[in-house]
């Protein structure tokens, strides 16, 4: 798949067949979200992966647009470290550019992935913390849920004219 077409075509998966990724896929994802563009370079993040069946039905409690992870098999739950934040503020930011560039590469792998948006909802930050025992300079940022796809969308005309300016408003 060309680069312009992968971005152009992912879409937010929902459903998943219940079946295993592998090691080696995994790695290629989590390189693919490491690699992203970060403020300074300061790289805040960390990346962790549930694939046990009760903690990811111990997220889909606690997050109320988790219902997919019945089948998926695998959860990445991206993180910021407030230690290794060189530029206040930014780490949002570079953990957004990871998540995209981790939901590209899924579906690059012929995978499907959603994100599922953890902050700045205090309630949802704290839950995860709990159920990952994460240490105070740990952030949770975003939750990624990657498997094998149980369904097919179709692709929309986002392309918006009227939305671009030349030089000025």
């Amino acid at each position: 798949m060309e680069l312009i077409e992968g971005i152009l075509t992912r879409r937010s998966i929902r459903k998943f067949k219940p079946l295993a990724i592998p090691t080696q896929t995994i790695e290629l994802l989590l390189k693919a979200a490491m690699y992203a563009p970060s403020a300074r370079n300061e790289q805040p993040w960390h990346f962790i992966l549930a694939e046990d069946r009760d903690l990811l039905n111990q997220i889909q409690k606690c997050h109320p647009y988790a219902s997919m992870m019945t089948e998926a098999p695998l959860a990445i739950v991206i993180c910021g470290d407030m230690t290794l934040e060189k530029s206040p503020g930014y780490w949002p930011v570079d953990c957004s550019a990871a998540m995209q560039n981790l939901l590209l590469a899924a579906h690059g792998c012929g995978l499907g992935a959603v994100w599922l948006g953890v902050y700045p909802r205090k309630e949802r930050q704290e839950a995860l913390r709990n159920i990952f025992q994460l240490p105070e300079h740990i952030e949770p940022f975003a939750i990624a849920v990657v498997g094998q796809p149980d369904e097919n969308k179709d692709i929309p005309d986002r392309f918006l004219p009227e939305r671009i300016h030349k030089n000025a408003w």
